[in-house]
């Protein structure tokens, strides 16, 4: 196996055919088709579905093309630090669920590391994106949350997918509201007083089972319900129709402004926030800068 066997098959990855894949590469198609054939037979796997109408990447395709592109973009570190003795990017991608304190947490981290040359990615995205970023490295971290009913369902993918769940916190469930919501001045909220509010919940897409649900308690029958695919349209939701949402209590007024507010739901049911990383990847310094701050959320009962 070769560096440059790796490049191959990453621009395969990325190509609707061999033929496109090999223009891009400046190299006959057979000398490419050769090469990808040499290297499937050497690892034991086949990394693409070849058809009339084009090719395709398998599973197992997948998972290889993932790690593959971490030592390709390993190695381009090494050569930009020792060879060219270029100036080397801070990179660092982080992949959500829709969390402000996990994005001003990104903030911090961004702010402390300077404003030199840098790389840095985040993504509010839905939960299986979330995962399956890690799992192809597309973010070093994702920031999800298990509870009784999901953890299951989600633990097995985590395992089949070579990851780990590691355990920020645990809290309570809040509703989440505008400071005009009828129910906002309230100590405590129970379901019932909520069922003529619409439950505001975020979009799933292909994966729109209850277990990818961002919300707790997703199984519920609630009256009135509304999907919404993105943060900012949650809030005028909010405000709007007086909508609500389920979370953990955090609030992060940096972000989202002091016009909302979350009141303790009336429900014994708990969730853990925890992030994602690949078994066996050690997590580098801009990594570990992230978690500390988001720990500083549990370490002042933020969280």
């Amino acid at each position: 196996m070769t560096l440059t066997q790796l490049k191959y098959a990453i621009t395969v990855a990325g190509a609707k055919s061999m033929n496109e894949a090999a223009h891009s590469l400046y190299i006959a198609q057979p000398s490419l088709s050769a090469s990808i054939h040499e290297l499937e037979a050497e690892i034991g796997i086949e990394l693409f579905w070849r058809t009339s109408r084009g090719i395709s990447i398998t599973p197992e395709g997948e998972e290889f093309i993932g790690y593959a592109r971490q030592v390709v973009e390993q190695y381009a570190l090494l050569e930009t630090r020792f060879i060219s003795k270029e100036k080397i990017k801070k990179k660092f991608s982080v992949s959500m669920q829709h969390y402000t304190f996990a994005v001003d947490a990104f903030v911090k981290m961004v702010e402390q590391f300077g404003m030199d040359e840098y790389e840095f990615a985040v993504h509010e995205t839905r939960t299986h994106d979330v995962i399956e970023d890690v799992r192809d490295f597309r973010s070093e971290i994702g920031i999800l949350y298990l509870n009784d009913f999901n953890r299951k369902v989600l633990t097995k993918l985590f395992h089949e997918f070579q990851l780990e769940f590691h355990e920020i916190l645990q809290c309570g469930i809040y509703v989440y509201l505008w400071k005009g919501h009828p129910l906002a001045d309230q100590e405590e909220i129970t379901l019932e007083e909520l069922a003529e509010y619409p439950c505001l919940s975020f979009e799933q897409g292909d994966h729109n089972s209850f277990y990818f649900a961002e919300e707790v308690l997703s199984t519920y029958e609630y009256k009135r319900l509304i999907k919404a695919n993105d943060r900012a349209t949650m809030l005028n939701l909010m405000v709007g129709l007086n909508g609500y949402t389920l979370c953990s209590g955090i609030i992060c007024e940096e972000l989202n402004g002091s016009e909302y507010r979350a009141v303790r739901l009336a429900s014994k049911e708990t969730m853990t926030i925890g992030y994602l990383v690949r078994k066996g990847v050690a997590i580098s310094p801009l990594g570990q800068k992230y978690l500390e701050e988001i720990a500083k959320y549990r370490d002042k009962g933020l969280l």
